[in-house]
């Protein structure tokens, strides 16, 4: 549900107030149906779990022109933005988000100043970094890992994640670094 109420809530916040054909039309024009749990049910119950939570505000609008009922319209709160800022920096900056979180915080990372998305990365790179050399503090200095079997897989599955997270990591971060995006703050 995280990952969809991070996506719900940026898609709220980046048009300012929309109705629930135009998130879900958005996050499906990212593709977040494909890599995230953002199916069309799940996004008209994030929106309306959303507005008991007192994370977004419905506003009632003119009935459909198709003779439908009226179409709601969704605002993020102030409680809605705190929301949203904190999983999309947790996301950031953390080891180990699921991958659909990480790509949704991504996704939204212009919401940021650039300062704040390099700290961030930089604070997700180390921590992997740390990861990985806990793992391999661990490790005989000798170890063959196609000796170990199914345990030797597994633990080089982890240092092959470890060192391909730590690369990408440090690639958008040269990136943001370079000036890449247009971020919060910056005209």
């Amino acid at each position: 549900m995280s990952t969809v109420r991070l996506l719900v809530l940026g898609a709220v916040r980046r048009r300012g107030r929309a109705h629930g054909y135009q998130v879900r039309s958005d996050l499906e024009s990212w593709g977040a149906h494909e890599w995230a749990t953002a199916t069309s049910g799940s996004v008209y119950h994030a929106l309306k779990a959303m507005t008991g939570q007192d994370l977004l505000v419905l506003h009632e609008t003119v009935p459909s022109e198709a003779g439908g009922p009226p179409r709601m319209e969704y605002e993020i709160t102030a409680k809605g933005e705190q929301s949203y800022f904190t999983l999309l920096r947790k996301a950031l900056a953390s080891r180990d988000p699921r991958l659909d979180m990480l790509a949704a915080a991504v996704g939204l990372i212009e919401d940021l100043t650039r300062a704040e998305a390099i700290d961030l990365l930089r604070q997700r790179a180390e921590a992997m970094r740390q990861w990985r050399a806990s793992i391999t503090a661990h490790l005989p200095p000798d170890a063959d890992l196609d000796s170990w079997g199914p345990v030797g897989e597994v633990v080089g599955l982890w240092l092959h994640t470890a060192g391909h997270r730590v690369e990408w990591t440090d690639r958008l971060l040269r990136r943001l670094e370079e000036g890449v995006y247009r971020m919060a703050g910056e005209e």
